[in-house]
């Protein structure tokens, strides 16, 4: 448990550089003031262009990246049969860190540029192409960034379960079986956190209201 919370705390302090928050302050805005109100890389793109959205995408996918390999520096001697399971904790930090920065009185993004990188460094290569595919595949044909997420963590949980049935890390082979009952008991933690955060989204869409994104959109603010 104490490795656990190791990675937790870890995460949730590199979580909680705000690239969005900071961009907008560099650019003389407070982006929380604008759009959706949310620090996110979806509320950057459309509120301050392509531009800064990939400047923002790409900060809180490496704050995720430089977690997973601070816990990787960590652990890889003593406990590298687990590295899987502390990535997704340090991930998990993260994403609250990102969500719920304290000293932005709680107020920070949805948490799935996070997720990017949580996808990207710290997840099998089998389970990142089945998250890339489904988010991308469902945003480029409906232009709903929430209903991507969404689905994306779906596809994340049922590849969790399926990873228990195959033994996937070889965690039963340890007789550490329960391990995979806690990696997906995290991810399905992490889903609700998404779930909460896009509360109103789920109810725009389920009402047909949805804002639609798209990538060449003009941005709301005039900054150069």
């Amino acid at each position: 448990m104490i490795l656990r919370c190791i990675c937790l705390c870890l995460g949730y302090v590199c979580g909680l550089f705000q690239t969005g928050y900071i961009v907008g302050r560099i650019k003389g805005i407070d982006i929380r003031e604008y759009g959706s109100g949310n620090a996110g890389t979806t509320n950057i793109l459309r509120t301050m262009g392509l531009k800064y959205a990939g400047i923002v995408l790409l900060g809180d996918a490496l704050k995720c990246g430089l977690a997973i390999f601070i816990t990787w520096l960590l652990f890889k001697e003593e406990h590298s049969e687990i590295l899987e399971l502390l990535y997704l904790y340090a991930s998990l930090g993260v994403i609250l860190g990102h969500n719920f920065p304290f000293y932005m009185h709680f107020k920070g993004g949805k948490g799935i540029a996070a997720t990017a990188g949580f996808i990207l460094f710290g997840l099998s290569p089998v389970m990142t192409v089945v998250g890339l595919v489904v988010f991308f595949s469902v945003f480029f044909i409906t232009h709903y960034v929430s209903l991507g997420s969404i689905l994306l963590y779906v596809a994340l949980v049922v590849c969790s379960f399926v990873f228990m049935k195959t033994d996937f890390y070889g965690w039963n082979a340890l007789g550490q079986e329960v391990l995979y009952r806690e990696y997906s008991i995290v991810i399905i933690i992490m889903m609700i956190l998404m779930l909460i955060r896009h509360k109103e989204n789920i109810k725009r869409l389920l009402h047909g209201n949805e804002r639609k994104t798209y990538l060449r959109q003009s941005p709301e603010i005039d900054v150069k």
